[in-house]
């Protein structure tokens, strides 16, 4: 399946950062991870850390998936406010699922410095912010629920917005812990890195089949070359569910456009993550190059030819979002794409093993946290290698 469609702005700024071949011989490993996006490169970059000789593969060429459409806006904040999900899943999953989340952008901060990469990491704070009068109370409810478990958070009421951000709404939840990030570069940064150490890559390598034979995986690929893994990994996102015996996930199309570099652009406005409460929500950051990133109006997935024939369509009602909430930008469109991602009902990622797959596990991260989930993914399947369970891993669970 094609999940995006035109070109997105992180393929025209990085342009071809390293080529890997594809696979034509047999081969053997300790671990196969499959898909070579944010997700599989961080877990390729753990399990090779562990001295396990890991191998990824990729059917389109690396990084070509979802993680280089993705906004890449790090927030701890998940799609299901926490005061619902503790609701849903009670006080230790929904908190302990934020926490991680907020710890995951640091963790993700001190791996970009280790691996020395270029991918503009930077840490912001956000702002959640109501753009009617009524989201204002069930915000405020989000506010003291996150208060309550001890995120450092500020509520922002409707002058200190305008005065601040230039920003129009009706009131807001100021976090400080966020960050942002070019993943397709960092994506590439980690597996240069990790070939250094072992690990070896191959795109363009489309599995055909997999065999589970006597404590070994074997799998077949579409050049006749078979992978023989102690286990195998698939980081493969929303794809994923065509393999699944159950539906985990809902398909939706959404929305992304860059601006013109802008000198002009408020320090606050670069210093921040923006997304409000509105359904679908829109969502705003500065790149590290001066550049307003607005996302946004998601719909349905119904198929890709639906979903691009909607783009200019949607590109226009963004501009006209973003003028509405920030009068004073002169706001100039440049890029802009589409691309289709999945939501879980609770707006957690399925990470660890399914009972009908041996000596396999999954790492899917959904919604607006795929890259803290997988962070995330690194500490939990390294350490259900040594037999050891995360307590998140409950929550994360196939069956929930």
């Amino acid at each position: 399946m094609k999940i995006r469609s035109n070109e997105p702005f992180w393929l025209v700024k990085n342009g071809l950062l390293y080529t890997y071949p594809s696979l034509r011989e047999n081969i053997s490993c300790d671990i196969l991870v499959v898909g070579s996006g944010i997700t599989g490169a961080l877990m390729a970059h753990a399990f090779t850390g562990k001295g396990y000789k890991t191998v990824l593969v990729d059917k389109r060429e690396i990084a070509n998936g979802s993680s280089s459409a993705t906004t890449s806006m790090l927030q701890y904040e998940i799609d299901v406010p926490l005061y619902k999900l503790i609701e849903q899943i009670g006080e230790q999953g929904a908190v302990g699922s934020y926490r991680a989340c907020r710890d995951s952008i640091h963790t993700l901060e001190m791996l970009v410095k280790d691996i020395q990469s270029s991918c503009g990491f930077e840490k912001k704070e956000s702002v959640y912010f109501a753009h009617l009068k009524k989201d204002l109370s069930w915000l405020k409810k989000e506010f003291e629920a996150r208060k309550a478990a001890d995120f450092d958070v500020v509520w922002l009421d409707k002058a200190e917005i305008k005065s601040k951000y230039g920003l129009i709404a009706e009131g807001a939840i100021l976090s400080a812990d966020g960050a942002s990030v070019d993943a397709f570069c960092l994506t590439h940064d980690l597996l240069h890195y990790n070939t250094k150490r072992g690990l070896e890559v191959y795109d363009k390598t489309k599995l055909e089949k997999v065999k589970y034979v006597k404590g070994q995986v074997l799998a077949h690929t579409e050049s006749g070359a078979v992978i023989t893994a102690n286990k195998i990994v698939y980081c493969t996102g929303y794809e994923t569910q065509e393999m699944l015996p159950e539906k985990i996930v809902k398909l939706k199309s959404t929305y992304a456009m860059v601006s013109e570099k802008n000198e002009q652009l408020k320090e606050s406005i670069c210093d921040t993550l923006f997304w409000n409460t509105d359904t679908p929500y829109l969502y705003m950051r500065t790149t590290s190059d001066g550049r307003l990133l607005v996302g946004g109006e998601d719909e349905n997935f119904k198929n890709p030819l639906r979903r691009d024939a909607l783009l200019d369509r949607k590109k226009n009602k963004l501009v006209k979002t973003v003028i509405k909430f920030l009068p004073d930008l002169n706001f100039i469109e440049d890029f802009c794409w589409c691309g289709t991602f999945g939501e879980t009902k609770d707006g957690l990622p399925y990470i660890g093993e399914h009972p009908q797959f041996p000596d396999t596990y999954f790492v899917l991260g959904f919604g607006g946290n795929g890259i803290t989930f997988s962070v995330m993914g690194m500490e939990i399947i390294t350490g259900m290698l040594k037999g050891n369970l995360d307590l998140l891993s409950y929550y994360f669970r196939f069956g929930r």
